[in-house]
């Protein structure tokens, strides 16, 4: 089942949608849907903007992503393949009352965390073992998989995807826009960009585009960028232990040593050399 921008198309009478993606590279279009999604990284790496904040994914990891945040998959191109499970369910797929009940009042912590998405650190490989049997269940058997991860997500250690999401749901003309500057980002960030230039892809005046852009992310374009370029910056210095800091620094996109360690430290509380 392919995901459309800000749509999730689901079977009639569905309350839950299991999709299988194996492809060279994710869907790399900002998007976002009601459904939360549950997924489990089989194959591949790269980076995923949630809401406000820059994360790596790698292989073996399981990622919740909350009810209509925006997001989007940016798959490492040395990844050969690219696999991820999901589960797709929202709080009123069985009932507006079926959470609510006694026995699933537990469960509540999953949506409260669900809302700025999150990465399970514990019971990881229980999860797993429970992905890998989807495929082959019958709807009953998946429903019952479902309860089964949720169970397991309101026990383990987490840590959240975002810290802030723009509190209504974007019209596809800001879907638009908002997509055009994270793909334009995400595939620039390496090269010198100017606000000019990034406000010309919003189709917006410089200084309407910094309102536009801090409303929705609670951040400027610029921390934005340098977030994600700092991002970068560290899977190099964990992947590329022969590049020097300066390599890493130009590769991410700095042109200045001094200015890249200025805003890793900001960023990271840390040099690039004691991360190193």
């Amino acid at each position: 089942m392919k995901v459309l921008p800000f749509v999730i198309p689901k079977p009639e009478r569905g309350g839950l949608i299991y999709q299988v993606d194996k492809v060279n590279l994710f869907y790399d279009k900002l998007h976002q849907h009601e459904e939360i999604q549950l997924s489990f990284i089989v194959e591949g790496n790269g980076t995923l903007v949630v809401g406000d904040a820059i994360n790596n994914y790698t292989k073996g990891e399981v990622l919740v992503i909350g009810s209509n945040i925006p997001h989007v998959f940016k798959s490492d191109k040395s990844s050969q393949e690219s696999h991820m499970l999901t589960l797709f369910f929202t709080e009123q797929s069985f009932g507006e009352s079926f959470f609510n009940l006694e026995e699933l009042k537990q469960i509540q912590s999953f949506f409260e965390r669900s809302k700025y998405g999150f990465k399970p650190q514990s019971y990881i490989e229980e999860m797993k073992k429970l992905f890998l049997k989807l495929g082959k269940a019958s709807k009953l058997n998946r429903f019952v998989i479902l309860l089964q991860l949720l169970n397991y997500m309101v026990r383990s250690d987490y840590t959240s995807l975002s810290s802030f999401v723009y509190d209504k749901k974007y019209s596809l003309v800001e879907g638009d826009r908002m997509r055009n500057v994270f793909e334009f980002t995400l595939n620039k960030y390496s090269e010198e960009i100017t606000l000019d230039e990034v406000a010309q892809v919003a189709n917006m005046t410089k200084n309407a585009f910094c309102k536009y852009f801090k409303k929705r992310t609670n951040k400027t374009y610029i921390q934005f960028l340098n977030e994600f370029r700092i991002e970068k910056a560290i899977k190099l210095l964990l992947e590329k232990s022969d590049f020097s800091i300066a390599e890493v620094a130009y590769i991410s996109g700095f042109r200045n040593i001094s200015n890249f360690n200025r805003v890793f430290k900001n960023v990271k509380d840390g040099t690039p050399s004691q991360f190193k």
